[in-house]
């Protein structure tokens, strides 16, 4: 009886062990080094309202995606305004489309390229590929995705001359990423801990920044860091703005 009693206080505190150092990964917000990752950013969409670009810019702020499309058919509603007033400033800018399981990926690819020329942006176009709806419990299979995004991420590498980012999380990254389309950059969000285990560009650290310059209904902002040294981010993005011409 007295062995039994230390194996079942053995397991269960072994247990309450794990379960708390996966509460602690879980709950705790992640830490930048912002020695190794100098190069700050940000994405916005329509929820951050009317934004001031040069006000983003005093902040740091060195690029920033903008949401553009979103499925088939929809825009974002202020797509258009962000993406001329980032023009303007030396922000480097991208686009990002919503990824949809549920339409063909040649009329996702003709939605985003119908809202932004090349022209628009100074970084590869982005696929934002992640769980919505009922998706997350409903998981689609891996084929039927391969068979919407890898049409969707071919038009848009040949519209725009360059490999599109994929945007993703973890658990979208491991079933629908990692294997089949591994050699599109990465830009992994990671709320957490720093993504360490995969290669990655661009790393979205935070869903809950505040930053001075836009008033819209959502008071929070993403925040991202460059996987590199502001040298490199210039080396692989600083073609002159269209603004400063």
């Amino acid at each position: 009886m007295y062995l039994y009693k230390r194996l079942l206080c053995t397991l269960t505190g072994g247990l309450l062990t794990g379960a708390a150092v996966t509460a602690s990964v879980y709950y705790s917000k992640a830490r930048v080094n912002t020695e190794k990752y100098p190069v700050f950013g940000v994405d916005v969409s329509n929820y951050q309202g009317d934004i001031d670009w040069k006000k983003l810019e005093e902040q740091d702020v060195s690029f920033a995606f903008i949401k553009a499309t979103e499925g088939s058919g929809h825009v974002d509603e202020s797509v258009r305004q962000n993406l001329e007033r980032a023009a303007v400033t030396d922000i480097k800018v991208s686009a990002y489309h919503f990824f949809s399981f549920d339409s063909a990926g040649e009329t996702q690819a003709a939605n985003f390229i119908s809202v932004v020329s090349p022209d628009d942006i100074d970084m590869p176009p982005v696929v934002d590929i992640e769980y919505y709806a009922d998706k997350r419990k409903n998981k689609p299979t891996k084929a039927e995705t391969e068979a919407i995004l890898r049409p969707l991420l071919e038009e848009l590498e040949e519209h725009y001359g360059t490999k599109p980012l994929i945007y993703t999380t973890l658990p979208v990254y491991m079933r629908y990423v990692k294997e089949e389309f591994s050699d599109y950059p990465l830009w992994i969000r990671s709320v957490n801990f720093e993504p360490d285990l995969m290669e990655w560009k661009f790393w979205q650290y935070c869903d809950c920044g505040e930053l001075e310059g836009y008033n819209g209904d959502e008071k929070y902002i993403d925040l991202n860091v460059y996987n590199g040294t502001e040298e490199e981010f210039l080396a692989e993005f600083g073609r002159k703005k269209k603004g400063n011409a």
